[in-house]
């Protein structure tokens, strides 16, 4: 049973302080990744915000892209890349991500992991994760080798330049319709 599906993968871009502060070191468009299991990205997750005027308090979150953090900002540029996978792996990213949902509040944000990355110097905590590094664990553990990297040193910039993934969308994420097709 090797049949094709889909999952989602979002960079944006949300013009925060903190997102600033990160583009002047990494001069790259986008700076939070999240993954999804659905084309509409009802099923978004990742590392971030748990409160969106709160950028300090961090962790596992299920984002919605027309409420928290993204509403706050509406004019949030993103890039929608799709990952194609048998469902098999897509069944071992659910159970990965199951783990993460069951024990959503003992996980934290991996602040040091940024500067980690930085330094390319891996900082791995058991329960913290930055955002990009919570989506190559996700795929990292369902067998999925996007990048010849750890986890804890994978950015979203690398999100954009692995073969594997297609464009479904860019530009502002307000404007993003789950029916439009990149060409």
């Amino acid at each position: 049973m090797n049949e094709e599906q889909s999952v989602f993968i979002l960079l944006t871009n949300t013009g925060t302080l903190f997102t600033r502060m990160i583009q002047l070191y990494t001069k790259a468009p986008y700076n939070h990744a999240s993954i999804s299991f659905d084309r509409e990205l009802h099923e978004l997750y990742s590392f971030g915000r748990k409160h969106p005027s709160n950028p300090l308090n961090g962790g596992f979150v299920k984002e919605n892209i027309e409420t928290g953090t993204y509403s706050k900002y509406p004019n949030t540029t993103c890039v929608i890349y799709e990952l194609k996978v048998t469902l098999r792996e897509v069944e071992k990213m659910k159970r990965v991500l199951n783990i993460f949902i069951r024990s959503s509040p003992k996980y934290g944000y991996n602040l040091l992991g940024i500067i980690g990355v930085a330094l390319q110097e891996p900082v791995e905590f058991s329960n913290s994760y930055f955002c990009s590094q919570f989506v190559a664990e996700i795929l990292h553990r369902s067998g999925i080798k996007l990048w010849n990297k750890l986890p804890a040193l994978v950015t979203p910039n690398d999100l954009r330049t692995s073969e594997r993934l297609r464009i479904v969308y860019e530009g502002r994420l307000r404007d993003y319709r789950p029916e439009q097709e990149v060409e």
